[in-house]
């Protein structure tokens, strides 16, 4: 039967039910801090605190001296040997256009070998043996994990699995756990809830984990932790911020609360997490260079950085208090791409507290630290396009007042690392149009300027050969470094399968980036040039799963990218051989890019890898115990259901779960009276109309089922109507 409309008076759906018992709360005692919103306009020296412990605090001279000095130096011998290059004869205006791309080009690449030759070098020398814990930790942490539309069976194992770990040590009782919702999808949400019910169960009584759900996820993450800080932060000295694809061992938290205790001016810590629980092809190539790379790399960053480093968002502890009164971020004016809310809100952030007197920094050798990374190329893209925004928004930053001048070189690294790729482009363009200049057009004998030679573009391919493998050893050093450096590693050698697989594993890599390089130098223009047109990225949820996608996606991302491989193949062919030979990689990568993207997500060739020992990671051969825990825990979740149910199902069948999904709901605030709202009233209506539960999930659309789990008085309405009776089979 229908329920009547009568029924849902003004009164009742203005009135908020009575609050649950504290026992049952979802959250503790709102413990607030202010966080004003920074301005990046105006800021006086005096505004900078002064060290309590200056002794801590060393400027890397030396560091950045070899690192840039390094890099201008190699950058101007590069130059120079591109000026000898095109200089043979009388040099062109278009040679002069592919000798300033070259310049800039390699000025970037320059810098990337420098410094990862400056973390080569430091970790020659092996780092001591940590220290044991201390007998207790003075300060609470909050260890927080917002999320937004994922697999409740990931994020929930993650989360018991951090932390029954950090119980093992022995100092769990300083640390508090936050569930952070800002969940768009009424399943998700639902989900959510059901799980969080299930973890304290699980935990048993005084277990010290929270549920917050916001409403509207203003300003996505950076809203999502400040709203956190404001409300509950006064509590807790530090917090712990992750991902929902974050993992870390209780040994690293502790340790990171160690350090920022011993260290009163640290006002972030960041730590440098390895991916693991990776088996599709391209993500276990991420993987694989994560592990034998990305240490070379990030422990030159922290040697020059010092400790006037950045933040990546997650894994790292920050100072709450230092967060709250410097890092609140401000509306960039105007509109999306450039205006609007901060997206790469982390670099902002830790420029910031850096302005405000706090130090940021790394620990590059704190093990324990992990996360996951996107299963294809095509979901690393859809990332890699909303980090472009954020990154060239940062343009828009990059001259505030009071910034240190590390802090400006990591924004414009973060700038020139999304521009490198047009300018890439457009360096190849020149070049083929330099060599088809050479080829098919007549010099003009007769120029307005005397001359007793034509203008013809020469070059000497002597030093042209030997500049490109100049430039090819630049670029492939830092993984050079990170490879020697496993080999010499005869524990860590072992667990990638030896020194014959690990050199294998390694060629893979390298021929398997190479291939991909064009592809995604093409849709980082792509990127690039939308964002320089208006287009704004928006927010969408990140696929974590392994899993291939479906083949017209593929030709239907990639179709445009193969057309210009063949394009340029064929003009190349035409044009010379010496040039089609020159710009085979690339045109290949551009030609193959369908079955290379295709390849990328599949489950079964990363998996025919591993069982031959390549690509393979020490944390593979062993895996961590907390990883070994969270797949356990997540298969369990996963057999629980939360994610396939549906949210109204759910809430209509089980009270004790719709009690409990309104107590946490936030009190309503009464309507104005003559004042509807639209979704709100054709939600209610269709609830009244529905006259079983069946039809009510069918006729409401995703935002009004949202709507009706926000309202305690359509909730009641759904928790009135009938199910349909099961038809029996004949």
């Amino acid at each position: 039967m229908a329920v009547s409309l009568d029924t849902l008076t003004h009164s009742e759906a203005a009135a908020p039910a009575a609050p649950a018992p504290q026992a049952e709360a979802a959250l503790p005692p709102e413990n607030r801090l202010s966080m004003p919103v920074q301005s990046l306009r105006r800021w006086s020296s005096e505004e900078e605190r002064r060290f309590t412990a200056p002794g801590l605090y060393r400027v890397p001279r030396f560091a950045r001296l070899f690192v840039f000095g390094g890099a201008a130096a190699l950058t101007v011998y590069g130059a120079w040997e591109m000026y000898q290059v095109v200089s043979v004869s009388r040099t062109t205006a278009l040679q002069y256009v592919l000798l300033a791309l070259f310049t800039v080009n390699f000025s970037w690449i320059a810098l990337a070998f420098t410094s990862a030759l400056l973390g080569f070098v430091a970790l020659l020398r092996r780092p001591p043996a940590p220290e044991p814990y201390p007998g207790a930790l003075h300060a609470r942490t909050a260890i927080v994990m917002p999320v937004y539309n994922e697999l409740t069976a990931r994020t929930f194992a993650a989360l018991q699995a951090i932390h029954e770990s950090v119980d093992a040590t022995g100092l769990g009782d300083h640390f508090d756990y936050f569930i952070l919702s800002d969940s768009t999808q009424a399943d998700a949400w639902v989900a959510e809830e059901r799980a969080f019910m299930a973890f304290r169960e699980r935990i048993g009584p005084g277990a010290r984990i929270y549920y917050r759900h916001r409403e509207k996820n203003h300003h996505r993450k950076a809203g999502n932790i400040a709203d956190f800080v404001t409300r509950w932060g006064g509590a807790y000295e530090h917090m712990v911020v992750l991902d929902a694809d974050s993992l870390m061992t209780g040994d690293c938290i502790v340790r990171l609360a160690i350090a920022m205790e011993a260290d009163p001016d640290a006002g972030i810590i960041q730590t440098l997490p390895l991916i693991i629980n990776r088996n599709t092809f391209f993500a276990r190539l991420q993987q694989f260079a994560a592990k034998v790379y990305g240490p070379v790399i990030a422990t030159g960053l922290s040697v020059w950085m010092g400790r006037d480093g950045n933040y990546w968002g997650h894994n790292a502890i920050i100072r709450t208090r230092a967060f709250a009164s410097h890092a609140g971020l401000p509306d960039l004016k105007g509109r999306p791409p450039f205006g609007g809310h901060i997206l790469s809100h982390d670099f902002v952030e830790a420029a910031l507290i850096r302005r405000a007197g706090w130090t940021v920094y790394m620990l590059p050798d704190l093990g324990g630290s992990y996360e996951e990374s996107p299963p294809s190329l095509i979901d690393l893209s859809v990332r890699d396009r909303r980090w472009c925004q954020g990154n060239l928004q940062h343009s828009r930053v990059i001259t505030a007042s009071g910034l240190k001048l590390a802090s400006r070189q990591h924004f414009a690294t973060g700038i020139a690392s999304y521009l490198a790729s047009p300018l890439w482009l457009l360096q190849l363009v020149v070049g083929i149009v330099l060599v088809l200049q050479t080829t098919y057009i007549r010099p003009e004998y007769f120029t307005r300027e005397f001359s007793l030679f034509p203008v013809w573009p020469r070059f000497d391919p002597e030093r042209a050969l030997a500049l490109f493998g100049l430039t090819m050893g630049i670029l492939l050093a830092p993984k050079a470094f990170g490879l020697v450096l496993m080999l010499l590693d005869s524990k860590g050698r072992r667990a990638c399968g030896g020194a014959f697989r690990l050199v294998i594993s390694a060629l893979i890599e390298v021929v398997l980036s190479a291939l991909v390089a064009p592809i995604l130098m093409l849709i980082q223009s792509g990127s690039v040039f939308q964002i320089l047109l208006g287009r704004d990225t928006g927010w969408n949820p990140q696929r974590r799963d392994d899993g291939s996608i479906p083949m017209r996606d593929i030709v239907r991302r990639h179709r445009w990218h193969t057309a210009m491989g063949v394009l340029a193949g064929v003009s190349a062919f035409l044009i010379a051989t010496s040039l089609f030979l020159w710009m085979s990689p690339t045109i290949l990568g551009l030609v193959l890019a369908i079955p290379i993207s295709w390849l990328s997500g599949q489950l079964t060739a990363g998996l025919a890898l591993k069982r031959l020992g390549l690509l393979m990671t020490p944390e593979e051969h062993a895996v961590p115990p907390i990883a070994t825990r969270a797949n356990a825990l997540q298969r369990e979740l996963a057999e629980a259901g939360f994610d396939d149910t549906d949210a109204l199902v759910a809430v209509y069948e089980n009270e004790r779960l719709r009690r409990a999904h309104e107590a946490m709901l936030p009190p309503q605030p009464s309507r104005p009276r003559g004042q509807i709202e639209p979704e709100r009233a054709l939600a209610q209506a269709k609830l009244v109309e529905a006259e079983t539960l069946e039809e009510a999930v069918s006729w409401l659309k995703p935002k009004e089922r949202m709507i009706v789990l926000h309202d305690r008085a359509l909730l009641d309405v759904l928790s009135r109507l009938s199910r349909a009776e099961a038809v029996s089979p004949p």
